[in-house]
């Protein structure tokens, strides 16, 4: 595989997997509009070094608010933040909001990597959740902090996060989306959409480093491509996750709203017209 490909995909992940515009949408959709056709960027291993990459970003940038989290959880005290002090049991909502996408994503993982990839599929996700991107903007009190998040906040964004096994969805959209609906102002929702998608994305690329294990391990002709395509990922993630959450702070998410209805609108006509 080229590795201008690798690049370009792997900042592609970073962008969309933390960006509310779904990075499935991004990585099916784009290879064909490019006409990138080779097998390996399919593959598993190259799935898997996208998945550690945005992984080590998330790790990396909160690793002291899960220091702090666990050890709360534990009854440990450790200062950090202020706002994680004031609920020590976050490390368990956080468990418990885990739940639902392991199980439909145990359940529905056929349907989610074959025909779920629909291109009309896809572009119909990326509109219908941008409305309710819309809406939960509307509706969103903006009053809680992270510290406030209470059991049936942290049920209700789970739930949402589950539905982000369909392509086109978006993790971040529709968890961030759910915080609004449930009162959070923006950037603790984006910041708990973050740390729920942690141990998902950990026991995602678990199931994968798993599977490729039983298929072998990983291809040597991959090996400078997993390296590279795992670092890019991380280092861009790392910084999309700090800009986003900077911008959260006095920004709207309209702009990804017009983003995802055009994007969508695009995509469906692409697929009438048999080029995605």
């Amino acid at each position: 595989m080229p590795l201008y490909q690798v690049i370009v995909l792997a900042v592609v992940q970073s962008l969309t997997e933390f960006l509310p515009i779904s990075s499935t949408a991004h990585l099916v959709i784009l290879p064909r509009l490019l006409g990138w056709n080779n097998p390996a960027l399919n593959s598993l291993d190259f799935d898997i070094a996208l998945h550690l990459g945005t992984l080590a970003a998330l790790v990396a940038y909160f690793f002291r608010d899960w220091l702090q989290i666990v050890l709360g959880g534990l009854g440990i005290r450790y200062r950090h933040d202020a706002e994680l002090e004031l609920n020590r049991r976050l490390l368990w909502l956080l468990a418990l909001a885990t739940i639902p996408v392991a199980v439909l994503g145990y359940v529905f993982k056929a349907q989610a990597e074959t025909t779920w990839r629909s291109s009309y599929v896809i572009g119909a996700m990326l509109i219908a959740v941008g409305v309710v991107i819309y809406l939960a903007e509307r509706a969103g009190r903006l009053q809680k902090g992270i510290g406030e998040v209470s059991l049936g906040d942290a049920m209700a964004i789970g739930a949402s996060q589950a539905l982000a096994i369909v392509p086109g969805v978006s993790r971040s959209g529709i968890t961030i989306s759910a915080g609004l609906f449930r009162g959070l102002n923006r950037h603790a929702a984006a910041r708990f959409s973050f740390l729920l998608s942690t141990p998902a994305l950990a026991g995602a690329a678990l199931k994968a480093f798993h599977d490729l294990q039983k298929q072998g391990g990983l291809a040597p002709d991959m090996r400078l491509e997993f390296i590279v395509g795992a670092a890019v990922a991380a280092v861009t993630g790392w910084l999309v996750i700090a800009l986003f959450l900077w911008f959260l702070r006095s920004h709207t998410l309209r702009f990804f709203v017009y983003y995802r209805i055009v994007f969508g609108i695009i995509v469906i006509a692409l697929a009438i017209l048999g080029r995605a």
